[in-house]
């Protein structure tokens, strides 16, 4: 068990609220559990940690777009955000594992909320990052 922490300096915190830093090629959570936090962690052999930025067009506004846009990219463990924009659209940044963000940008262009109609889906700004630069996925208001 101890290689699986092998490029982390902590494993174990007491009751600090300092974020967790993500390392290249891995993905994972905290939890607090009495006072302490446990960082969990699985390691991605061959996959990059990407960023990506988006913005969804159509019937986006008013149909809890964003609500299912936050729910989709915490079940596939993506962090990030997600904001109504004053042309009536929704933008965005995704981080995570780059199948994960693939998957979820394919959500963004066909399915969205049960409600909504998109009508395209624009991705710009795709880079490696090093590490995650969000630790939860939010909605912007």
């Amino acid at each position: 068990m101890s290689e699986l922490f092998s490029d982390w300096s902590v494993r174990h915190h007491f009751l600090k609220r300092s974020p967790v830093c993500f390392k290249s090629r891995s993905f994972g959570a905290a939890w607090s559990i009495h006072g302490f936090v446990t960082i969990f962690r699985y390691t991605m052999s061959d996959e990059d940690l990407i960023s990506v930025d988006y913005e969804v067009f159509g019937r986006v506004q008013g149909v809890f777009f964003r609500k299912y846009t936050q729910a989709e990219g915490k079940k596939l463990g993506l962090v990030g955000w997600v904001q109504n924009t004053g042309a009536g659209t929704v933008q965005g940044q995704l981080q995570g594992p780059r199948s994960k963000v693939e998957q979820m940008q394919e959500w963004l262009k066909s399915t969205g909320s049960p409600k909504s109609h998109i009508t395209k889906a624009e991705f710009n700004n795709e880079k490696t990052v090093d590490s995650l630069e969000h630790s939860s996925f939010n909605i912007v208001k």
